[in-house]
């Protein structure tokens, strides 16, 4: 894994990934590094006009790539059903789940969950449990969720998953990413249990130059606050091509195990994709199920 980078992505001729919030940051760079390799690329995104520019820059910046873009909006269980019943029957090589929010100001999607639980946790596990026959029916498939160093923030409240008793937003945001570890480890389990060679692992991109940590920020106008996002991105922040490659690892390298977790080498900040620590709560077994069961029951999508 030492030096590891997007020269290295094994050929992707004649596979097919989709890759959620692929319209910027490290899911854009995700959707060119495997178009650039010969996979064929659906860019799953939530805005039209973004997705669309996306497609365009894509195809200019790997000329004859295959690559579509497709509306999913993960904060909406009838556009997450819409897009994976417009997919029956296709194969399907990697689903990329990196689409996600962070410390938002309190708000709900449209099926009234908190945004941040619900598009970065719930919204991926219906999509997978949706797209997950054809993953099986796929050969050396592979599911890769995107979660986060800051998932050591805090624990999923198996008893408030929505934040109804008190929101607050990094601590939101460091649940929905012990989710996504949660998941993955439920998923790998499940998986194994069947028989199946389908991985599921997870990545994290360290601290990348993107706009996701604008955002909440952005929505309230706090453009002082912006503006020192904006200044670490550029002094601090590795580039969006680097907090890509954990996910480039963990969806093409060889030998990758079920239930890995991948970030950058130097303090989980920047560096080639390796190994990662994660919180040990996010191995917890009974945890996994538990919060599989709540989001089952939560989405109605069971798998």
């Amino acid at each position: 894994m030492t030096g590891w980078n997007a020269s290295d992505i094994p050929d992707q001729s004649g596979r097919t990934a989709v890759v959620t919030g692929a319209n910027s940051g490290i899911g854009y760079i995700t959707a060119r590094e495997l178009a650039r390799k010969g996979a064929r690329v659906v860019l799953a995104c939530r805005s039209e006009a973004r997705g669309t520019a996306a497609l365009q820059r894509l195809c200019s910046e790997v000329p004859g790539a295959q690559a579509d873009f497709e509306q999913l909006d993960l904060g909406d269980l009838s556009s997450v059903r819409k897009f994976a019943g417009s997919h029956g029957g296709e194969r399907l090589d990697l689903l990329i789940n990196n689409a996600g929010v962070m410390a938002l100001p309190q708000g709900r999607t449209a099926d009234g969950f908190e945004t941040q639980f619900g598009v970065n946790h719930l919204g991926h596990f219906a999509l997978t449990g949706l797209l997950l026959p054809r993953l099986l029916d796929t050969p050396g498939a592979r599911v890769v969720s995107v979660s986060s160093g800051f998932h050591a923030l805090a624990d999923v409240d198996i008893a408030d998953l929505n934040s109804e008793r008190r929101y607050r937003r990094w601590i939101a945001y460091g649940r929905s990413k012990t989710a996504n570890l949660l998941f993955i480890h439920e998923l790998a389990r499940k998986l194994a249990s069947r028989g199946s060679d389908v991985v599921a692992a997870s990545a994290h991109p360290g601290y990348a130059s993107t706009n996701l940590a604008t955002q909440g920020v952005r929505m309230e106008g706090r453009k002082a606050v912006e503006r020192v996002i904006e200044l670490g991105n550029r002094v601090i922040a590795q580039s969006a091509e680097a907090g890509a490659l954990p996910t480039l690892y963990a969806a093409t390298a060889p030998g990758v195990l079920p239930d890995s977790f991948t970030g950058p080498s130097l303090m989980m900040w920047r560096g080639a994709p390796a190994k990662s620590w994660r919180a040990r709560r996010t191995l917890d077994d009974a945890a996994g199920e538990r919060l599989w069961a709540a989001s089952e029951q939560l989405t109605g999508v069971t798998f």
